[in-house]
């Protein structure tokens, strides 16, 4: 008897405590759900709308060397690179007025990173002068280590050799990747007459596409003049064919649309 009233005992605390187990979790988990339905409604009461977009990018996409001309004719190729020059252009969605929300107050290019390398090579980025967009020449001075912070300005006069942009995003940023030492001491077939010094000279070097491709990322991130930031991440795959031509045509143009959204 006494066996039987122990275990009844034992059995019902046993199920009060399981019960009160239950209560206790089923009221941390009921906590969470008001809390996430709270954050969520504060959340909607935010304005998360950007007025920076990336709607283009424009590609330049060549090749140049320097060479020496030997005695018998021949070509020899030293230091041969590839370069691709890029534009990308800040939607700010003024539509001409422009106020402090949708113009620039600081512009800075950061966590560079190669998603895929090229297997020959050296690669670098630059920032380029636009005046001197779809021309092989670059800066070494302009080299990008770890981070490009660009001036912001308002006047109608800039000097564009350094990294600026107007403070309305009338210019885009322009880069420049370049891939050197490609080829060095390379001597040309002797029945070429004249190289010309562009992306033919990949063909010519027997350089293949594949060996070369290459795919960057890096984040841009925009304070307007409320003191407001916005990030975007960008991934950008250096194009060195299309379904019409490739660069050994000489040279690639390309004009991507996208839709990068910054928040």
């Amino acid at each position: 008897m006494h066996k039987k009233k122990f275990l009844f005992y034992f059995i019902y605390i046993f199920v009060i405590i399981i019960f009160g187990i239950l209560v206790f979790f089923s009221l941390i988990e009921f906590k969470k759900s008001i809390c996430s339905y709270r954050f969520i409604e504060n959340l909607s009461e935010l304005n998360l709308t950007s007025p920076f977009s990336i709607n283009k990018i424009v590609y330049f996409s060549s090749a140049n060397s320097e060479s020496e001309i030997n005695s018998n004719s021949t070509f020899t190729i030293n230091n041969l690179y590839q370069f691709t020059d890029i534009a990308i252009f800040i939607n700010n969605n003024a539509n001409d007025e422009f106020n402090a929300k949708n113009t620039l107050k600081n512009v800075k290019l950061s966590d560079f990173n190669y998603e895929l390398s090229p297997n020959l090579g050296t690669p670098n980025i630059f920032y380029k002068n636009i005046n001197d967009f779809a021309k092989s020449n670059f800066d070494e001075n302009n080299k990008i280590e770890n981070e490009l912070i660009f001036d912001v300005s308002s006047d109608e006069q800039i000097d564009f050799s350094k990294p600026i942009l107007f403070n309305n995003t009338a210019n885009p940023i322009t880069l420049c990747y370049v891939n050197s030492g490609l080829k060095s001491d390379y001597t040309l077939p002797e029945n070429i007459s004249n190289i010309s010094y562009d992306g033919s000279l990949l063909k010519k070097c027997n350089i293949t596409l594949n060996s070369i491709a290459c795919k960057i990322s890096f984040v841009i991130t925009i304070v307007n003049n409320l003191d407001e930031t916005f990030r975007c991440p960008v991934i950008l795959n250096m194009p060195l064919s299309t379904e019409s031509s490739t660069v050994y045509d000489g040279s690639l143009v390309l004009n991507q649309q996208t839709d990068y959204k910054f928040l």
